[in-house]
């Protein structure tokens, strides 16, 4: 009776040992927006013209330790473009740039992300502008994690990144004099973003 149960014990315990681990997901996070920006420059003749968009979302999850669950998806809305000039941003919400009416959202939607060096991170996936995909590395920094200092079981990060794009791999500008002469090509883009973890069930905020 006794080698019976010995065995079944060990029976048992070779079944757990061998059943598939479920994977842990990563931290998901909620973006601060009042601490958070995407900026953007481009080249107006031989100055640089700064502009920014307001409105966004982001699907952030994300763990270092556990990259294989992390993602991060942004959507923004274009029509929410501000250059600080109400003609110029009326412009760019038009066919000859953006097409807000009939394209209005840009995405960015990755397929994994990887670690390149000491807090240094990108992120592979698809950049939607208008009605071009294409796929696309976005880069960013981890500045730092920390404890909430007001909200139990909730943790605050900082992520920048800062890359270039070219708007007629996408379509943005009408292609005559005007948009390929006297504005730029490049489009020098900077992300910052605060986020809050989103805190476990039962912990309190």
């Amino acid at each position: 009776m006794k080698a019976t149960i010995k065995s079944l014990t060990l029976f048992v315990a070779l079944i757990i040992a061998a059943a598939p681990v479920m994977a842990q997901e990563a931290t998901q996070w909620t973006v601060d927006k009042s601490h958070s920006s995407i900026k953007f420059e481009i080249r107006h003749f031989f100055s640089n013209v700064p502009g920014a968009f307001h409105e966004y979302d982001a699907d952030v999850y994300f763990d270092p330790n556990n990259l294989d669950e992390s993602m991060l998806d942004v959507t923004i809305q274009v029509a929410s473009v501000d250059t600080e000039n109400e003609r110029r941003d009326g412009h760019l919400r038009t066919p000859d740039f953006f097409n807000a009416e009939e394209w209005p959202t840009m995405t960015f939607t990755s397929n994994s992300i990887e670690q390149v060096g000491d807090n240094q991170y990108v992120a592979k996936g698809e950049l939607t502008i208008k009605d071009v995909t294409k796929d696309f590395e976005l880069p960013f920094t981890l500045l730092g994690v920390m404890d909430h200092p007001r909200r139990d079981g909730v943790k605050i990060a900082g992520f920048t990144s800062e890359f270039m794009l070219k708007r007629n791999d996408y379509g943005v500008g009408t292609g005559d004099y005007i948009s390929d002469a006297v504005i730029g090509n490049e489009v020098n883009i900077t992300l910052n973003m605060e986020v809050n973890s989103v805190p476990e069930s039962g912990a309190s905020n």
